[in-house]
């Protein structure tokens, strides 16, 4: 299942010594090279290149030559790529989005689809995204330069990360609401309200005396953090019929700082976003490790946590549960809506793409896996609590399971449980911030590339500004109900779509082939047979089979118990219709663009070809690539033409 590199014991499978050219020419430029700073003009230059080079601009980390001359900023060092990278996919899709998502499926039971969804789909998703950004040097839309007439593809998933993005920051409000609330001398969500009746029960820890044993045996009762998070932090409503209310102005406040938070981070693009990345992505470590021991001391604990971790073979034969797995993995490694790309776009050339895709996905996996046991190492104790042995019935699941089990476990703390508190919620707000930052990011860059001559304070400002405007729809009493409906229709299934899309351009159209061989060009690598397959048959045919699954088993989406009126429906398939439609309505400009003289049928087939200037970003470098494509094309003239043919070769060639 691994790749091997054949130029390893020579130049750590960086680069590819045949296309690099003479050590000694005056004009080399190794991909992968950085470049020590020139005394004179403080320029950063290749250390075995010869004063009259002629290619300043090649392969700085702070700064890329792109195709028409502009320049494109860089990481300052390969560290801050790795550490931006997880903290955009080890975020809240780990800490608070899959622990609700197997309390939804049963535990143990999703944990292994979970597994394998992430090997069979995740990982080689991740790893070819990060290939296609670092090898072109593009954002999420221009990469699709290697088949113009699929751009589409880009807009669409742009479209999808907007709409996370702006939710995405209201989470951020609700852990700052919680944060200031952590500095009261008593946790507000740790004692229940008279209003609140008898079926409250205190989340801080307390002796079951004789005297109300019965009540607790009576039912499951509802924890004052529960009551504390839907109350009077959401105010949540029972339906949104009579619409969804104003928002609350402490949210509203609390929005405001978040998203002044992500500008500051954004605002001087990677080179301030990558300095921030290093706090971003290990401060919630050491936090969670505190809440794991604290957890697994808990009464009843264990029980939650076998029922976490105990498989239920039979589940594995429920689409549902596959289906979850795969938006999981989507939310989780944040695949499919081009910010791994973006990221890896910003590599110097021959930077090590593939082991830092097995980092990521690996830490991201142990992250939810840790998330998870945390979780449910509370809901077993909450099960022992109201003396029943159902973990699922203990507390209601969806997003709001972070914003309930979490609270009420660090109530339970009898030594300083505000000194705790304080430091979840300032983990959980810098787990968001990570993810925030790089799907913001993501927009800032598709937007710099089509309007070069913007500043990019202008656009994260702008970005900033819309975010908060449109995130105030989430801060209402019925908030809740308008994520639920944006987060399926407007990100979920439209990802999902597009993500077939994608894996289809890529690996039928661009070809596997023609990638493997872009991949030995970049960091001379040569791709192994998981890859290959997994991009062209397995990842693509289990992504359709859960698109076919969503559609044929489709039932009208519902928050909680409330069903949608008809006309939020039809608002949300439109939505939909609007995302997936960008890939028709981009390809008919693609198609105009090329050659007037062509028929209509070859100026289609030619907007499936990749652009004149689809490569690496340096000049020099593009050259040789160029040729080397040249010289691959020469060899396959005189092969099979079969169809039979064409399809090994293009997985196996």
């Amino acid at each position: 299942m691994e790749t091997t590199g054949n130029n390893n014991n020579n130049n750590n499978g960086y680069m590819n010594q045949a296309f690099v050219g003479s050590l000694n020419a005056s004009t080399i430029s190794i991909p992968g090279a950085y470049k020590p700073n020139d005394p004179v003009n403080g320029k950063k230059t290749n250390p075995i290149e010869t004063a009259g080079s002629g290619d300043p601009g090649d392969d700085q980390p702070g700064v890329e030559t792109g195709q028409q001359g502009k320049q494109r900023a860089s990481w300052n060092n390969d560290i801050e790529f790795l550490m931006s990278c997880i903290a955009l996919s080890v975020g809240l899709g780990n800490v608070w989005r899959f622990p609700f998502t197997a309390l939804e499926n049963g535990g143990g039971a999703f944990v292994i689809p979970y597994l394998i969804v992430l090997v069979l789909v995740g990982k080689p998703v991740y790893y070819l995204e990060m290939l296609l950004g670092q090898f072109s040097s593009r954002g999420s839309v221009k990469v699709y330069d290697f088949s113009p007439i699929m751009r589409g593809i880009g807009y669409g998933q742009v479209l999808a990360t907007g709409i996370v993005t702006t939710y995405y920051a209201t989470l951020m409000a609700l852990t700052l609401r919680y944060f200031v609330d952590s500095f009261y001398p008593t946790l507000p969500w740790s004692y229940c309200r008279a209003e609140w009746g008898p079926e409250c029960l205190d989340s801080a820890s307390q002796e079951t005396s004789p005297a109300n044993s019965s009540l607790v045996n009576s039912g499951v009762r509802t924890t004052s953090a529960e009551f504390y998070f839907t109350n009077i932090i959401l105010r949540e409503k029972a339906s949104i019929d009579d619409g969804i209310g104003y928002p609350s102005w402490s949210l509203a406040l609390a929005l405001a700082v978040a998203w002044v938070i992500i500008a500051g981070i954004m605002f001087k693009g990677v080179k301030s976003s990558g300095k921030a990345s290093y706090f971003l992505a290990l401060f919630p470590y050491a936090v969670m490790f505190v809440l794991l021991v604290r957890a697994l001391s808990l009464p009843g604990a264990f029980d939650g946590v076998l029922y976490f971790l105990r498989p239920q073979w039979h589940k594995l034969l429920e689409p549902q549960v596959w289906y979850a797995a795969v938006t999981q993995v989507f939310f989780s490694l944040a695949i499919c809506f081009g910010n791994i790309i973006m990221y890896a776009s910003y590599n110097r050339f021959g930077h090590n793409i593939y082991r830092d895709a097995n980092i990521v996905t690996t830490l991201d996996t142990f992250t939810s896996l840790l998330s998870g046991v945390i979780i449910f190492g509370i809901l077993g104790n909450l099960a022992h609590e109201n003396n029943t042995s159902d973990i699922a019935s203990v507390v209601n699941g969806g997003p709001g399971l972070a914003f309930i089990s979490y609270p009420d476990a660090i109530a339970k703390f009898k030594f300083l449980p505000q000194l705790f508190s304080v430091l979840f919620f300032l983990m959980l707000f810098v787990l968001g911030i990570g993810s925030n930052v790089g799907m913001a990011s993501c927009l800032s860059t598709v937007i710099k590339d089509q309007f070069g001559h913007l500043r990019n304070w202008t656009i994260v400002v702008g970005i900033a500004i819309v975010g908060y405007l449109l995130g105030l729809l989430y801060i209402t009493p019925g908030g809740q109900f308008v994520l639920n409906l944006l987060d399926f229709f407007g990100a979920t299934f439209v990802a999902l779509v597009l993500a077939i899309f994608e894996l289809v351009t890529i690996a039928w159209i661009y070809g596997v082939k023609r990638l493997c061989r872009d991949v030995e060009f970049m960091i001379g690598i040569k791709t192994s047979l998981y890859y290959r397959i997994c991009w062209a048959v397995i990842t693509p045919l289990m992504m359709l089979t859960i698109l076919i699954y969503t559609l044929v088993l489709y039932e009208p989406l519902k928050y909680k118990d409330y069903t949608y009126q008809t006309g939020v429906y039809v608002f949300g398939w439109c939505l939909s219709a609007f995302g997936v439609g960008q890939v028709l309505f981009w390809a008919i400009p693609a198609v105009q663009e090329q050659p007037a003289h062509l028929g209509l049928w070859a100026r289609i087939r030619k907007a499936f070809e990749p652009l004149p200037n689809w490569g690496p970003a340096d000049p020099q470098t593009l050259k040789r690539y160029q040729l080397y494509v040249q010289e691959a094309n020469e060899k396959e003239m005189f092969q099979r033409s079969s169809i039979w043919h064409k399809i090994y070769d293009n997985i196996f060639g």
